[in-house]
């Protein structure tokens, strides 16, 4: 059994995928290519928003926002420690400091409760992550943001396609950034990111800071990365988006199928009533997850951990200065995740038998 089957997706998508790649190769336009734009267009339909810029990956994607908007040393964005490490790692990177809160002890986002405590002189944005495809409660955040003149990036690398009250992940926020790395809800044959936004200014310094900052050949404005989306990957990308719509209904349905089998016997995902997810993991939570983990796998069946160290954790942010008691929900959810298969072409047999063996392993 694979955790994520790329190869089930593949085999349906194969002829306009391959379409795709071989008129890519036969133009040899492999970068700036005309499907980036193109995916671009696509993709701010979808979202709703007014503008898309493609990146290298979700990682540059949030970078270059930051950079675009100046942050730097002296700076503060506040986030969460429950996510993976590029979250704050690219706070850290302009030289800002990732400020923590805690998060939500049911749907492990960020808790907008405690966010208002964390804002100093020195806070210019709130980074929430939208984790395992659910929205974090964005209009909070948005109000609080706005009460203390903040910008809000909502890191969407794993909510994808996801919705709050009818509204798309990626779209709600000053900008967003999402990932196309293959195991994501849409995801890509490699690395590939996008960011997104309604503020026109803001897009265009993006596009400028992912080509090194260069405003005309050889003419430097800004301080930028190498940080464009290949053709390729556009080009792919766009080949599988109109199966995608198909691929979140499908992934309702296997969560549905894991919540009748699991409910009352494991902590299963909490979904908002407002919310839709695009289930980027099926994370349910255990005791002794690694004695659960060992005979699942002696059973066959592959699990994750999507995050065993929270970021206050990290040897990486130890200069922060937090202790290992701060942010206990984080802490708890670390130590008790547990991602099972999740991907929209599990079938209920496939199901039977992780959830056969996720019961009886924890007795």
């Amino acid at each position: 059994m694979e955790f994520i089957d790329l190869q089930s997706q593949y085999r349906l998508m194969r002829d306009p995928v391959n379409r795709a790649i071989q008129e890519v190769l036969d133009t040899s336009r492999y970068i700036n290519g005309p499907q980036v734009k193109e995916l671009e267009g696509a993709l701010a339909e979808f979202v709703g928003c007014g503008h898309a810029v493609g990146l290298s990956s979700g990682t540059d994607a949030l970078l270059a926002i930051l950079m675009a908007w100046g942050i730097g040393p002296g700076d503060e964005v506040i986030t969460t420690p429950f996510t993976f490490i590029a979250t704050a790692e690219t706070i850290a990177l302009t030289g800002a400091k990732p400020v923590f809160v805690d998060v939500e002890p049911d749907t492990l986002n960020i808790d907008p409760g405690l966010i208002a405590a964390a804002i100093t002189s020195r806070t210019r944005a709130i980074m929430p992550v939208s984790i395992f495809g659910q929205c974090a409660d964005l209009d909070a955040i948005n109000d609080i943001a706005k009460a203390h003149g903040l910008w809000v990036l909502e890191d969407a690398c794993q909510s994808f396609g996801a919705a709050n009250k009818g509204r798309r992940s990626c779209g709600m926020t000053t900008a967003a950034a999402t990932s196309f790395f293959p195991a994501k809800p849409l995801g890509g044959y490699g690395d590939g990111g996008m960011a997104f936004t309604d503020d026109e200014e803001l897009a265009q310094k993006i596009k400028v800071i992912r080509e090194h900052g260069q405003i005309a050949q050889y003419r430097h404005a800004l301080l930028g990365i190498n940080g464009r989306l290949d053709t390729l990957q556009a080009a792919i990308l766009l080949a599988k988006l109109p199966f995608f719509e198909g691929e979140i209904q499908a992934r309702q349905e296997v969560a549905t199928r894991y919540a009748e089998r699991l409910g009352g016997k494991v902590r299963i995902p909490e979904i908002r009533a407002e919310n839709l997810s695009v289930f980027a993991q099926y994370t349910v939570r255990v005791a002794d997850r690694e004695r659960v983990r060992g005979e699942m796998a002696q059973a066959g069946i592959p699990t994750a951990v999507h995050y065993p160290i929270p970021l206050h954790h990290q040897a990486v942010f130890a200069a922060l200065g937090h202790d290992r008691g701060e942010f206990p929900n984080a802490t708890q959810a670390a130590n008790e995740v547990i991602s099972l298969p999740m991907h929209p072409y599990l079938t209920a047999e496939q199901q039977d038998l992780v959830c056969q063996a996720l019961v009886r392993a924890v007795g």
